[in-house]
């Protein structure tokens, strides 16, 4: 199916201050995201119709004070209150994947189909720098490690001296960071594939992003049950390269990264700037003898490198994960593309902290050590935590979202203690250990109660851990079925450890022992398989 084409109206609608006069807009969907557009685009003085199959009171409270209108019904086909709207453009919300009806539709009347960061990227002049010129773009994407990495270049931009902020796909809706009056020198923008499919419809036109320096962290399964397949996935994940202007930073440790520059339309002089784990190149960061420098941004760099942190340091702050050393490196390869000091990066990593449930300890007690990973929500994320925590006593299962876990099971699944088995999705993990790694042990969590989830998970491992022995909470599958999200799932978790380790505790107290026997109370509602 043809993208449709840009009409020269549209084409000419590039600024805050074009004439966005009655442009009838219909948006799709009423979260954060798809309120940040609306708000938008009533203040530029569009004709706004948000269209969605269920709004929160307090959105729907603020429609009509802002100007625009809304539809609440079924989804399935396309509603007669958008067509009879007739929409000039159509501007959908990250959750509405390319077979979705209404986006079908809007492609075959050829009706303009933006994402909110096309939008943002439209009217990014609302705010200038002291010097007359919109924000810097770095757009940041990968199958793992966005957030993390997103953070920690918008810390070292921060550190260097620059108005950074991060935002998109991390929680602030970049539309909103545009319009922030404070204004930013650095828009750090975390981009998820579903926006990126999005932006990659207007690729090669006039508003088409073209961001100072771009990343794909890494790639692997994931969201297949949105693209359709993983090509698709692919192709959208690459979109992030798409005219950039300085540094297009990959990952050597995986090709397709790699590929995706080569293959990518970027502005004439752009670079292409490499990390991994191993010693870099001229045009690279790594890791050499335990110190991460950066062979890339010095004139040099043939024959010299710059010190930017050493893995001792990193490890004093939690931060020293292969995966997390490798996020570090690829924030360091976009911030230091702006000219800042290795030592405004070093300064940065001195305060920097892990969002919640991203190899979280959550305690240590009974010669047991508890960590959350819960944000580890595909096999690629949890193959990461596994190679941080070998021999683990692994929690695993969700919701897989279309992707086949066998494979992570035979390369990771063989060396951990045991495996804890929750989710919707139970039958393909079983399975796969079952083939893959018969030795190990496996236990099912059949509990039909979210609130006995968690417990049920930690008296198992409590009965199967040894001293010394870490449990690992790394999903590698999303937690919807059985959780409101990764946080409540991890949250959940961490509060079971604790409420056991209490009980513990108290018995301890009671027999005047003081200690915590970590194997002394019987689990519950879990089959062995």
């Amino acid at each position: 199916m043809a993208d449709p084409p840009m009409t020269a109206p549209l084409a000419e609608l590039n600024s805050w201050n074009a004439d966005w006069k009655g442009l009838r807009v219909a948006v799709l969907g009423l979260s954060v995201t798809g309120f940040s557009a609306a708000d938008t685009l009533a203040e530029l003085g569009a004709s706004v119709l948000v269209v969605t199959e269920g709004a929160s009171e307090e959105y729907a409270r603020l429609l009509p004070v802002i100007g625009a209108d809304l539809h609440v019904g079924p989804l399935a086909e396309v509603p007669d209150a958008l067509v009879s709207f007739a929409p000039d453009v159509v501007v959908a919300s990250p959750g509405f994947p390319p077979h979705h009806s209404v986006i079908v539709w809007a492609r075959q009347q050829g009706i303009a189909l933006w994402g909110d960061v096309e939008l943002a990227w439209r009217v990014r002049d609302k705010v200038l720098r002291a010097d007359g010129t919109p924000a810097d773009w770095v757009l940041i994407t990968g199958t793992n490690g966005k957030t993390t990495t997103t953070q920690l270049t918008a810390s070292m931009l921060v550190a260097g001296g620059l108005r950074a902020a991060p935002c998109g796909n991390i929680g602030v809706p970049v539309l909103d960071a545009v319009r922030d009056p404070a204004g930013f020198d650095v828009l750090v923008v975390e981009l998820s594939s579903h926006q990126l499919w999005y932006l990659g419809l207007q690729h090669g036109s006039a508003q088409s992003v073209s961001p100072f320096a771009s990343v794909c962290l890494n790639l692997a399964d994931d969201h297949l049950e949105w693209h359709g397949s993983f090509d698709a996935y692919r192709d959208a994940k690459a979109h992030v390269y798409d005219s950039t202007r300085v540094a297009c930073v990959y990952n050597k440790a995986d090709d397709a990264t790699r590929l995706m520059v080569e293959e990518a339309d970027v502005v004439e002089g752009a670079r292409a700037i490499g990390f991994d784990l191993g010693v870099p190149g001229p045009s690279d960061l790594g890791v050499v003898d335990g110190i991460l420098v950066d062979r890339a941004y010095l004139a040099d760099r043939r024959t010299s490198a710059r010190e930017i942190a050493t893995v001792a340091e990193l490890a004093e702050r939690g931060l020293a994960a292969p995966h997390i050393v490798a996020n570090i490196l690829a924030a360091a390869g976009l911030a230091l593309a702006f000219d800042i000091e290795p030592a405004a990066v070093r300064d940065a990593l001195r305060t920097f902290r892990l969002d919640p449930h991203r190899i979280e300890v959550v305690a240590v007690s009974g010669g047991i050590t508890w960590v959350d990973d819960s944000k580890a929500t595909n096999p690629h994320a949890a193959a990461s935590s596994l190679a941080a925590y070998p021999g683990a006593v692994w929690v695993v299962g969700g919701l897989l979202k279309g992707v086949d876990i066998a494979e992570l099971v035979a390369d990771r699944g063989t060396g951990v203690r045991a495996a804890i088995v929750i989710g919707a999705d139970r039958e393909p993990i079983v399975s796969a250990f079952a083939r893959h790694a018969p030795g190990v042990p496996v236990i099912e969590i059949v509990a039909g109660e979210t609130e006995e989830v968690m417990v049920q998970v930690v008296e198992h491992a409590a009965q199967v851990a040894r001293d010394g022995d870490v449990v690992l909470l790394a999903p590698a599958a999303a937690s919807f079925d059985q959780f409101s999200s990764y946080a409540d799932r991890g949250r959940r978790f961490a509060e079971a450890v604790t409420q056991r380790i209490d009980r513990q505790a108290a018995a301890a107290d009671e027999r005047g022992t003081g200690g915590i026997d970590a194997g002394d109370s019987d689990p519950a509602g879990g089959d062995a398989v």
